[in-house]
């Protein structure tokens, strides 16, 4: 038995070993595949794919509907470095806080007198995000100009998505996963 299967195995080598070639001969270190590949020095032409941009879409409001959303409206009109806060928690996926945010806005309102430079940065992050357009004119402008409108327009904008606003990012994820339908961990207490 232990013969035939010898035989076996040289005729299935002799099979599947590539011809003796210059290029086979050579020693290179690298793994040869097992899909009848190998491996050359030779440069392979490489394939690009053009992937077209998506279409951009217009907000989903105006930036000049701020009654449509009262609250916000009025928060935003006494205290905009809490609008700025949360809407730059959400654009940065958590990786700065709404207070943090908050903070560095009313710093920049105080020292400055001009936060919009800072606010149109996270305009044009969330555009970019979400594909919006850049209307009704550029970010900087509508930020110099309407500060407090632009903000109300892109809390609504983020709400207008499914964030939760008052949460923060890390209240959102974890409220879509438990809405995914994935039950949380439970531990087991003393049974008798």
């Amino acid at each position: 038995m232990y013969a035939s299967n010898t035989t076996q195995y040289q005729k299935y080598t002799e099979l599947t070993t590539p011809p003796a070639t210059p290029e086979n001969d050579a020693a290179t270190g690298i793994p040869v595949s097992s899909s009848g590949q190998y491996y050359s020095d030779i440069p392979q032409p490489h394939v690009h794919v053009h992937v077209p941009p998506k279409p951009k879409v217009p907000w989903s409001t105006g930036l000049f509907d701020c009654f449509s959303d009262v609250r916000n409206c009025c928060i935003t009109c006494w205290c905009p470095c809490i609008t700025f806060g949360r809407i730059a928690e959400i654009v940065d996926k958590g990786s700065s806080s709404c207070g943090q945010s908050g903070a560095l806005y009313t710093i920049l309102a105080c020292v400055t007198c001009c936060p919009c430079f800072y606010s149109c940065f996270y305009r044009s992050k969330m555009r970019k995000q979400h594909v919006l357009h850049e209307s009704p004119c550029g970010d900087c402008c509508v930020h110099c100009f309407c500060e407090s409108c632009a903000l109300c327009q892109e809390y609504r904008e983020l709400k207008i998505r499914g964030f939760d606003m008052t949460i923060g990012w890390h209240g959102n994820v974890e409220k879509h996963n438990t809405d995914t339908g994935l039950a949380p961990v439970v531990e087991e207490g003393m049974s008798r």
